[in-house]
Formats: C-alpha cells, structure tokens, sequence
C-alpha cells in the first residue's frame, strides 16, 4: 500500500500564497460522562452543532441520543462514543477517528503520523460503539452514520471513519438468513417471489431485497458487452408484505413486492436464483453517493467486529485504500474480528478489503454492485482468513488503481479476488459478476516478484513463491451468470476487455517487448505452470458453476477436484494447464460448445510426470470470535466461548481452556465451549485434525478485570 496519503487538513488558497489558511473552529471537549445532548457533558456548557470539531476525552463515556441532520465536521473519540439503544440516532460527520491521546488533526486515511504504541491488555482503549455483539442496536430502531464532506477537508481522503487502535464495533438488529434461494422461478411481470419461511426470519415490509440475475451475458468476441451493468438482469424491490403459502406448502412463504420484475428468475433443480435483504438498522453511508463519498477502515492494533450492519453508497472510486470497508495491514493483530451478516451495496470502490492480514472470519455477508473485486485480499499476503457464506452480485470493472501494490491486477470486477490461496473458501455464491465469479491471480515479471513473506504455522514470515500455496479449503462454492469465468485459478485473462468507446486501451509492459506475440496480442499472463507440489495440491470441493460462459480455466497445476457441476455454459473446462490434474465426480450437462476444451500441457516433461499424493501436514487455525457471560448477572458464573475453525483436512477437535467445544456445523467451521471464569486470567483455543496436527499458534484472548476478553 502506497501511505504517501496527504491528510484531510483544511484547505490553503494554493492560487494566492500570500493568502493565510482557513482558521479551524475551536474543538468542543467533553467535561466527563454523559449524554450528547445535557450541555453538562461539555466544557462550556455547549452542544455540539454545525461544523463542531468534536473530542471525547479518555476516561468520558458519552451517549450519543440525538436524531441530527447537522453536519459535525469531527469528532476524535479517545474516550467512549456508544449510540443510544432506546431511540432511533442519526449523526452527519466529516470525520471520525478512534484512537488514543490528545491529537485531533483531520486525517482520514493514515494514522502513522500520530498513533500512540499499541495499547496493552486492561488499559482504556478509546471506544465507538453502535450496538456491541451482546447488546446490538434492536429491531425497531435504527442507528445511522452519514458520512458527509465538508469544505476544507480533503476530498481523496475524507469523510471517513478511521480506527488507529482503538475499538469500532456496528451491531445491528440479527436475522438467521442473510440471504436465501428462490423455490421456484420468479417470472417476469411478477410481483411476488416464493422463498423457505425460515429463510426470511426477520425481513419485514419496507426492506430492499435483490433478486440476482440468472441471464447469462455474452462477454465474449463481437457481441459482448462492456459490463453487466449496460443490461442488469439482477433486480431490487421493497417488500411489501410477506405472507404463508399454505395453499401449496407452509414452509415457503411468499415474499410480495412493491413492483413487478422485468427478468425472469431461474429456480431450476439446484439451479437458483438468490434473494439477498440488504437492508439493516445499523447504517453507514455517504450523504452524497453522486459527490464525495466516504470510506471506512481498520488499522493495526485495533479491535472490533461488526454484524448486521449496512454500508451503502460507499467508496472512493479509483482512489487506492478508500474502500467501503478496509482491514488495512493489520497482520495477526485483529485475530478473531468479524463481518457477520454485512450487506454492502453501491460501493465505487470495493466492498470489503483484506489487506495484509490474517485469521479475519467474514460469513453470510451481501455484496452488490462494486466497482472492482468485491470480496478482495489486496496483496498477497494474508493467509487463514474465512470467507464463508458470502453473496457477490455485480462485481463490475473498474481500472487499475494508482500505486496499487499488485501490478497484474486489471480490476476487472470479481465477485471474490485474491493472490494467497491460503485461505478458506467456503458455501459462498457470486452472481452476474463483469469477470469473474472466483479468482486466483498472479503474474510475475519486472514489476512483481511473487516471493513474499507469508504467515508460517509456528507464528514466524518466511519468503514463499505465493503461486505454490495450496487452498486451506475451497468448499461448496457455486458461480452462474459470469461474462467470462465461473472459477480462474491461475489462469489468464481473455486478452483483455475492449475499451468502451472513446477509451484508450492500457496495455501492460511486464515482459520484454520481443516475448509478446505479433500483431498486437500478448503473451499468456498466468502463474506461468508455478503451483502447489502433488502433496499438497489446490483440492476443489463440490463446485458449481452454472449459466456461464467459461465454467473453469486453470494456468495452475495439481488441482484435485472432487465434486464439479457445470450446468448450462459455453464451455466446461476451457484451455487449462492439465499438469497433475485429478477430476472425480464431474458432471457436465448442457454444454454449448466443449466440455473440456483446448487442455494445455505443463511444464513438467513426460517423465517427470507424477499422480497426485496428497498429504495434510498443515494444522488448522482457529480463532475466538465471541465471548460472553452465560448469565449476564452472575459475575462469577461461565462464560461462553464461540469461534470459527479452518482446516484442509478434517477437525476432531476444538479445546478452549483445556475443556473440548462442541460443533455447530460440520468440522468445527463454527464451535462453542462453556468454561468457568473464576480465577481465569486468559481464553485460549487451539485445534487439532485427523491427521494430528496440532496448532502451533492457539489464539490467546486476555480477560479484563469484569472477566470478559480484553479486546
């Protein structure tokens, strides 16, 4: 990441030097704890109002309980800022930042300039929260930041909402499903759709729902389009009421709309439309989505997870690091933080961003409409991060942007993207994205050298070719409606998407020029036959790829696939490196063109050739998520322990504090204990597989002086 980023100070008259800077209001102090609106909470006896620099001092604990359409220019929180949970709140700012000490400077990006040290287990950590896990904001009323610029500040950087060390919480109201599928098909001119009832626990009239697209676009030679988004086959409505369907079946409910569709819906065998709500109560968006928009970000040293909140109308467009959502570096210092039940939606640049980090679980979260890759690992070097049960709809291209740190990365729009397989994919879906649904990419040349320093089992960096690392699970993934790829793993692009008219192409110079092919066309762009070793190959499980064009491309070797089923597409298996490739249980059905087309060969000579022999040497990773009081008002009774685990083999176990959790789903990829919190200074879980690994690396959570984790 480039960190060159200038700072939201206020505005010079650059055209006049001897003009003298804007003077900036006087900043309003919290005189202790309090709420917002008593004047007795403030140093002066004031109110916040327009254009109010704002700071919450360490050691104030201030309630935010007003519904307020005047715009805070800033508001420094080294305190506590917790939103009101008895009243709908709406707050309109120009920026937020959490974090320690007396420095209130406008800075909306980087925090290397004036953040203190890490701060140590047990000292006041400053603090924002709008709902917490435990205590969310509840149905019924709603909690909104409203990102809003103000004159002076800078435009690339702000408004945001930045979190240099503290802890940033946003917890919405809970619903079981995020996202469902259609049980039977949609039909155009129909306003209402059929849906399980337990699917929609918690959608109530007024929410907006997608209904993604099952009509395939033609991406490819003459009459393909320049993006999904000339021709959306996806559709949004409002609900209108909900309402059993006992005439046929009282599991399905039907789901009326405020409209009719335009697009017929496919729900056909295992062959489905999505309907995703996006809608939550806690809110994060821009007060001008066609202006200046805001971003959000995580820096190294913070704490805090988020759960069933809405970030709309987000991010910076071709703006590097301003993205909707922003884990920005923060290696292994945030293990165990969470997106759960996310939605994300209009975001110009990007929906969530994994960038330099580790042990991150992001599950049942909605992505829809992201200029560029929506689910995105940025760099190359984060490994053990679970994404598990996302929706991506409408990944849409974009540019390259500037300084960004992987030069190969057209930003073509895919609906999950990254360098470092060393992550878990698992039951997610992506739909009607411009490129890709999933994919793998790195090209090494002048401009890039794959070898990074990667994440080892025993906690310490070792250089590492990232084209050699294995998935740690790709599990039940399914893709329909792509333009182009269903699954890239390795592979290269089309040649290129054609500008759209009165664009330049931006053709890219990482080879010498006598090594590109003639006439214009370049030379293959993939991992160039690098890949994992037969022992430890790319293992593909149960993946679906459906109304596609290209279903699967692969540049990379020793994939073992167990469990594919291309249903309705161009091609099955198009022009892949067929090196140390296994298939068992593929199923093709509808193909237009070729089931396996045009295979290519490795690198590897004939009598190098070798059967795959996989072997699980790696131990799994585990990370605590959540940690509560059994019963709120016994301080000495048990705590509940939740947390996520991650394996490319199979789990047997789960041990916190020397007691075995039990599973809420299959191999430990959800699990919780109970343990006795007297005389307990610490959490700490760690797993073990079939295999007998063991984690080298359990993760330890200190307990506060109340007995809860210290985060």
């Amino acid at each position: 990441m480039f960190l060159a980023t200038p700072l939201c100070l206020l505005a010079m008259a650059f055209s006049d030097p001897a003009a003298p800077a804007a003077t900036p209001p006087p900043t309003i102090r919290s005189a202790g704890s309090g709420n917002w609106s008593d004047p007795a909470t403030w140093e002066g006896g004031q109110v916040p109002g327009e254009g109010a620099r704002v700071q919450v001092k360490a050691g104030d604990q201030v309630v935010y309980d007003v519904a307020d359409d005047r715009v805070i220019r800033s508001i420094h929180v080294a305190g506590t800022l917790d939103f009101a949970r008895d009243r709908d709140t709406r707050l309109v700012v120009g920026l937020i930042k959490i974090q320690a000490g007396d420095d209130d400077s406008e800075n909306g990006f980087d925090c290397a300039f004036h953040a203190p040290a890490a701060i140590e287990p047990g000292d006041p950590r400053p603090t924002l929260i709008v709902g917490t896990a435990d205590d969310p904001i509840p149905a019924g009323k709603t909690a909104v930041i409203r990102l809003a610029y103000v004159e002076g500040m800078d435009k690339e950087t702000c408004p945001a909402i930045v979190n240099c060390g503290g802890r940033m919480e946003f917890h919405g109201a809970p619903m079981p499903k995020t996202w469902t599928r259609l049980s039977r098909e949609a039909g155009r001119g129909e306003a209402v759709v059929m849906v399980p009832q337990s699917d929609v626990v918690g959608w109530k009239p007024g929410d907006q729902i997608l209904v993604a697209g099952t009509t395939r676009q033609v991406g490819y030679k003459n009459s393909r389009t320049h993006s999904v988004a000339e021709r959306p086959a996806t559709e949004t409505r409002r609900i209108a009421r909900i309402a059993p369907y006992r005439e046929l079946d009282d599991r399905m409910v039907r789901v009326f709309l405020d409209a009719p569709l335009e697009n017929a819906h496919r729900a056909e065998g295992a062959y489905r439309a999505e309907v995703a709500n996006l809608s939550r109560n806690v809110v994060i968006e821009s007060a001008d989505p066609d202006g200046v928009r805001g971003h959000t970000m995580y820096h190294r040293n913070s704490s805090g997870s988020i759960s069933y909140a809405e970030f709309r109308h987000l991010g910076k467009e071709g703006v590097l690091g301003k993205y909707a959502l922003h884990f920005h570096l923060i290696g292994e210092t945030m293990r165990g933080s969470s997106v759960i039940g996310a939605s994300f939606w209009d975001s110009k640049n990007r929906w969530i961003t994994i960038h330099g980090a580790s042990y991150l679980v992001v599950r049942d979260c909605v992505g829809y409409k992201s200029v560029g890759h929506g689910f995105f690992l940025e760099d190359g070097t984060e490994t053990r991060n679970i994404l598990d049960g996302n929706l991506a709809v409408m990944a849409l291209r974009g540019k390259p942007l500037p300084e960004q740190v992987l030069p190969f990365d057209q930003n073509l729009g895919s609906g999950f993207w990254w360098s470092n397989s060393l992550n878990s994919f698992t039951n997610n879906s992506a739909a009607e994205c411009d490129q890709d649904g999933y994919r793998f990419e790195v090209f090494a040349g002048d401009d890039f050298d794959p070898v990074l320093p990667v994440l080892q089992p025993d906690g310490r960096k070792k250089a590492v070719d990232i084209r050699a690392l294995p998935f740690i699970r790709f599990d039940d993934n399914e893709a329909h409606c792509m333009r182009f790829f269903g699954l890239n793993l390795g592979g290269f692009n089309d040649g290129g998407v054609p500008p759209k008219p009165g664009e330049k192409p931006e053709p890219r110079a990482t080879r010498p020029a006598d090594e590109y092919k003639q006439e214009g066309r370049r030379r293959i762009e993939d991992v160039e036959g690098v890949g994992p070793d037969a022992r430890h190959p790319f293992r593909i499980r149960n993946f679906r790829s459906w109304d596609t064009h290209w279903a699967f491309h692969a540049g990379s070797p020793s994939v073992l696939a167990e469990g594919m089923d291309f249903f309705d597409c161009q091609y099955g298996v198009w022009r892949s490196v067929m090196d140390r490739h296994e298939y068992a249980g593929l199923k093709m059905e509808r193909i237009v063109s070729r089931g396996i087309f045009f295979p290519r060969p490795g690198l590897a000579k004939p009598d190098e050739m070798v059967l795959l022999n996989p072997v699980d040497d790696l131990p799994p990773s585990t990370v605590i998520t959540h940690v509560r009081r059994k019963d709120r008002q016994d301080p000495s009774g048990p705590l509940v322990v939740r947390g996520s685990c991650a394996d490319n083999g199979e789990v047997v176990r789960v041990v916190v504090n020397e007691i075995e959790a039990r599973a809420l789903r299959p191999n430990f990829a959800e699990w919780e204990a109970e343990i006795p919190s007297v005389g307990v200074a610490r959490v700490e879980a760690h797993a073990e597989d079939e295999a007998g690994n063991v984690e080298k690396t359990p993760h330890r959570l200190p307990l506060d002086s109340t007995g809860l984790a210290a985060r």
